[in-house]
């Protein structure tokens, strides 16, 4: 019992001595000690250890020194952080500071070198804040600035990363301000070049073309040859891009097309008034979104999914009422078609000026339907991708509508021999009226997608109209299939023409191409064939 009670006491005694000791400093600690000795070169360094700290009350005490809220005791060597209501902080801990003598603190003061000392220990902060996308943001700020000052805290962030785009991004910035430093190795300065190329992008392409003039060969030379290789590779990423937007135009003249292309393969009728259709649709968008605005704003996000349904009614009404009022006495008179819808296209853009004024209406986009991503150096905007998306979805329920329904079968039998379909039975004129409603309702869901990537105004419709007629007949009249690969053909050709001739040469020189192809071959790609086509 003695000797487990002399063991007790020894323990006790060995406890009472180790928490009686005071705790080892760190860094943190020795950055407060630096900002109570009124020294502008000490409070500088204080900044430095402070950013590569690591202690999460960092930050609030770089804010507070950037706004004159840092105070500091210099007899009790403590060190306060003043909040907007007066109270006081104590820097040390992060706990509220009581009993306080507020007329024995003085304020942390700053020059122009601690200003940039602070700016310095902000970004480096940044470069360790718990959110990935503020680090990856520090990390390209640093990579733009290649400020050396920042090394340090790349190094420890850098130790520190788990994240794989982050941890290539503080990388990049390290290798920055390694290629623009005359002190670093010639083999450094080699191996920043390597991971600078590694990023590929239009930075490192500029970083890389402008390397100090007092590099060593080896460098230069190694940097010469990464600029040949990333513009390069930037060369075919730009020709992906020009695909994909061309991609994103064909889309919307396949939306723009679609209902022409079914209008004019069975009808004949050369409608100019399909423009208008399109531009309704955008207006009926944008009044089912001041609706929504109006009485239920929570349902915004679902705006365009409930307008494409009511632009299909409201457009295909409006189109067979055209038809039974106006084409239908003026079948075989191709010209009287063409001015009479004109002069309805006239008739519908006035009524939308006085109904709406001559100005653009604004139609928000949803939540879903903004922003982008990349894959690799390739940017999708998500408006686009799901326009496309939608285009295709169009383009199958249509292919379904005229491959398995009886209004579809009627439609391709008429257009491949009108006479022999009304001996059959089949009623032309009711099969001429839905066929005309159905290409202007087309034309109005057309709208709703066009409302976002385009200004809604009376004029809308005019900006495809020729473009629609241009891709109808280069695919071949009435043909689904010739019409989307015309689409797609026509704008990938017209973005990829586009950096070399310009937008206006471009769609010129996509024009003449197309004329002449026509010569060539004057019922398009895809020509329906028909006993009254053959004869």
């Amino acid at each position: 019992m003695r000797l487990a009670a002399a063991f007790l006491a020894f323990a006790l005694a060995v406890l009472t001595v180790v928490v009686s000791r005071p705790a080892m400093a760190g860094p943190y600690e020795d950055a407060l000690a630096k900002f109570t000795t009124e020294s502008y070169a000490d409070t500088d360094e204080g900044l430095g250890l402070l950013a590569t700290s690591g202690n999460p009350l960092a930050v609030d005490i770089v804010e507070a020194l950037a706004d004159g809220r840092l105070l500091f005791n210099a007899d009790a060597k403590t060190v306060y952080v003043k909040k907007a209501d007066g109270s006081l902080i104590d820097a040390a801990t992060g706990q509220p500071a009581t009993g306080v003598d507020e007329a024995a603190l003085k304020p942390v003061r700053a020059n122009n070198r601690v200003r940039r000392a602070i700016e310095a220990a902000s970004g480096a902060l940044s470069l360790m804040n718990p959110d990935p996308a503020k680090r990856l943001a520090a990390a390209q700020a640093v990579f733009k600035s290649r400020d050396a000052a920042a090394r340090p805290a790349l190094e420890t962030a850098l130790s520190r990363e788990s994240d794989p785009q982050v941890k290539a991004a503080l990388a990049s910035a390290r290798a920055a301000i390694v290629l623009n430093d005359s002190a670093s190795p010639e083999a450094d300065r080699i191996a920043a070049v390597d991971t600078i190329a590694g990023a590929g992008n239009q930075d490192a392409l500029a970083l890389l073309q402008n390397v100090p003039a007092d590099a060593p060969a080896g460098v230069k030379t190694a940097a010469a040859s990464a600029v040949a290789s990333i513009q390069h590779s930037l060369a075919i990423w730009d020709v992906a891009q020009n695909i994909w937007y061309g991609l994103s135009l064909g889309s919307v003249l396949l939306l723009a097309a679609i209902g022409l292309a079914i209008t004019f393969g069975v009808m004949g009728v050369i409608n100019m008034a399909h423009g208008e259709m399109v531009m309704l649709g955008a207006y009926v968008t944008f009044m089912v979104q001041e609706a929504i605005r109006t009485y239920d704003p929570g349902l915004f996000d679902a705006s365009l999914i409930i307008a494409i349904p009511i632009a299909f009614l409201v457009t295909g009404l409006i189109g067979v009422v055209i038809e039974r009022t106006v084409i239908r006495f003026l079948y075989g008179r191709p010209l009287e078609t063409l001015l009479a819808t004109w002069g309805i296209s006239l008739i519908l853009q006035q009524a939308i000026r006085t109904a709406f004024g001559p100005t653009n209406r604004e139609v928000g986009a949803p939540s879903w339907m903004s922003g982008a991503f990349e894959i690799g150096h390739l940017s999708i905007t998500y408006g686009r991708l799901w326009i496309i998306v939608f285009a295709g979805l169009v383009f199958l329920a249509l292919l379904g509508t005229l491959r398995l329904t009886r209004i579809g079968l009627e439609m391709r039998a008429v257009t491949q021999n009108r006479r022999m379909a009304a001996s059959m039975g089949i009623r032309t004129n009711w099969v001429d009226a839905m066929t005309f409603g159905l290409g202007s309702g087309i034309a109005g869901m057309a709208g709703v997608a066009l409302s976002q990537i385009d200004n809604v105004s009376p004029n809308l419709g005019q900006s495809y109209i020729i473009d629609s007629f241009l891709v109808v007949v280069f695919g071949g009249v009435g043909n689904l299939w010739g019409t989307l690969v015309g689409a797609m053909s026509l704008g990938v050709a017209n973005k990829l023409l586009e950096p070399y001739a310009g937008a206006v040469l471009g769609k010129i020189a996509l024009l003449v191409i197309v004329i002449l192809f026509i010569q060539k071959r004057p019922r398009g790609l895809f020509a329906l064939k028909g006993r009254a086509i053959e004869a």
